[in-house]
C-alpha cells in the first residue's frame, strides 16, 4: 500500500472532523465501535477493533495540536516503527509506507499532517466559529478561510455580528 501525505489529507480533516456540534451537543462519530470500523472501511483502512482504538487516541492529540493545546512531539508515540521502504521499479523509485498491525490510519493521519504542517503552515485550523468543533484547511491563495462552511458558521458569525452591530447601534 504505497502513501502520498497529499492524498491523505482527505482522511486527516475527516478524522478532526469527527467530534461535530449538532443541535447543540457535541457528537463523537467514531465513538463506537461499529461507527468506527465503518469510518475505517469507508476510508479504505484496515477495520480491526485495535485500528479503531488507537484512531481514537490520535484524533484527541490532533485535534489538541491543531487547537495548540498540546505540542507536535505528543504525536511521536502514533509514528513508533512506522518506516519508508523504497522499492525499484520501471521508471524510478517507488516508496510504500509500513506500519505496525493496528496503527496504519492513525500514523497516515499524523504523517498527513506534518505534511501538510510542513508544506502550507497555519493553513489546517479549528473554525473561528466558538460553538463549532470542526476544522479547515485553507487552500484560498490569501489564506484568509475562517469558517469550516461560509453556508453554515460563515453566515451564522456574520448573522450574529451585524445583530450585534445593530443592537449596539440603537441603545
Amino acid at each position: 500500500m504505497g502513501f502520498e501525505a497529499s492524498a491523505d489529507e482527505g482522511l486527516l480533516l475527516d478524522l478532526l472532523n469527527t467530534t461535530p456540534v449538532m443541535d447543540g451537543n457535541r457528537r463523537d462519530l467514531i465513538g463506537d465501535g461499529e461507527a468506527g470500523r465503518r469510518w475505517l472501511a469507508d476510508h479504505g483502512q484496515r477495520a480491526s477493533v485495535e485500528e479503531w482504538e488507537t484512531l481514537r487516541e490520535v484524533r484527541s492529540v490532533l485535534q489538541d495540536v491543531v487547537r495548540g493545546e498540546q505540542s507536535a512531539g505528543s504525536l511521536a508515540p502514533f509514528l513508533a516503527g512506522v518506516a519508508y521502504r523504497p522499492a525499484g521499479v520501471d521508471d524510478g523509485i517507488s516508496w510504500s509506507l509500513d506500519v505496525p498491525e493496528g496503527c496504519g490510519a492513525a500514523a497516515r493521519a499524523v504523517l498527513a499532517w506534518g505534511a501538510l504542517y510542513e508544506s502550507s503552515p497555519g493553513r489546517l485550523r479549528p473554525c473561528a466559529n466558538p460553538d463549532c468543533r470542526l476544522f479547515l484547511i485553507d487552500h484560498s491563495k490569501p489564506n484568509t478561510a475562517r469558517w469550516c462552511s461560509m453556508a453554515r458558521c460563515g453566515n451564522r458569525m456574520k448573522a450574529r455580528r451585524h445583530y450585534e452591530r445593530t443592537r449596539e447601534a440603537t441603545r
